[in-house]
């Protein structure tokens, strides 16, 4: 009866929390069912992806291009096999004339070299690896962009949190949850900071592959960041509530929730009824209590 009864509670506080955090569980861009009219929702906004506005730049770039996107290309092949010094300029030009898979490649030849070339100049160095996330993020090539971030030759090429961060959105939305996995490990074994909207891709990515590494692991993360005086959004920890409630942990995900801050917000007010219908700490027949007043004390 009281397996029952707990069943039945962490079924509805699933619901409830579903509801509130569906819209962003579905993939950078997915339809959103509690949207208007199809608007979509997204793990990382337009102003971190920048994916227009450089767009916008490789018009700009192409058309004060003096000569032929095919000779500039060219050249830059010739200055490869010729060993030539490869410049920033150059390789943020050939970055915004990239159109194929074939430039694409071309493009990674280029940062091998510019990267064996500059790899101890790091001091106000123009950081790239946005620029070759969103060329990736434009093409669908989340498989090469892969392939250079774990790349050990390429080691503080991409030592910037949005770069990572855009190829595990990019992941996600391809549901590649455990390639985005491998490459927020690899994040964290470079010891890069994470940011808000780092927090945010690991706890959705964890929620999506729905297991006991994935829980613990969105675990550690969270409580790594609070022992750091990390301030976690309210959108991150609804993922981490969502996840404790998939793999049964009703009482961490109680603990949790009891920390999301400012709960006035809409978040928590809509969650309120769903934890009411818990059992109190003076009721006779808790079942959870002990374990969350444990949690809370750690």
């Amino acid at each position: 009866m009281a397996a029952t009864f707990r069943t039945s509670k962490q079924v509805f506080l699933l619901q409830a929390l579903r509801s509130l955090v569906y819209p962003w569980v579905g993939g950078s861009g997915s339809t959103c069912c509690l949207c208007p009219l199809g608007a979509k929702r997204y793990l990382l906004t337009d102003s971190t992806v920048k994916l227009k506005e450089f767009q916008r730049k490789k018009v700009a770039v192409a058309c004060n291009l003096p000569g032929t996107k095919e000779t500039y290309l060219r050249k830059l092949e010739e200055k490869l096999t010729q060993n030539k010094l490869i410049l920033k300029e150059e390789l943020r030009t050939l970055l915004h004339l990239c159109a194929s898979r074939d430039d694409v490649e071309l493009a990674k030849h280029v940062i091998y070299r510019y990267h064996a070339e500059n790899r101890n100049i790091t001091l106000g160095e123009y950081k790239f690896g946005p620029l070759f996330m969103r060329l990736c993020y434009e093409l669908d090539l989340e498989d090469s962009a892969v392939e250079l971030i774990k790349d050990q030759h390429l080691r503080g090429f991409f030592s910037d949190s949005t770069s990572f961060n855009i190829l595990m959105d990019m992941l996600f939305i391809k549901g590649k949850y455990k390639s985005a996995l491998e490459v927020l490990i690899e994040m964290k074994n470079q010891d890069l900071k994470f940011n808000k909207d780092t927090y945010v891709l690991a706890f959705a990515i964890c929620y999506k592959l729905n297991s006991p590494e994935s829980f613990q692991i969105c675990t550690t993360l969270r409580e790594e960041a609070l022992i750091k005086g990390e301030i976690l959004s309210r959108r991150a920890s609804c993922f981490a509530v969502a996840l404790a409630l998939n793999q049964n942990q009703l009482a961490k995900a109680i603990s949790i929730f009891s920390q999301i801050m400012n709960p006035e917000s809409i978040i928590c007010t809509n969650l309120n009824p769903a934890m009411a219908c818990l059992p109190s700490e003076s009721s006779s027949r808790s079942w959870g209590n002990e374990k969350i007043k444990r949690l809370s004390c750690h």
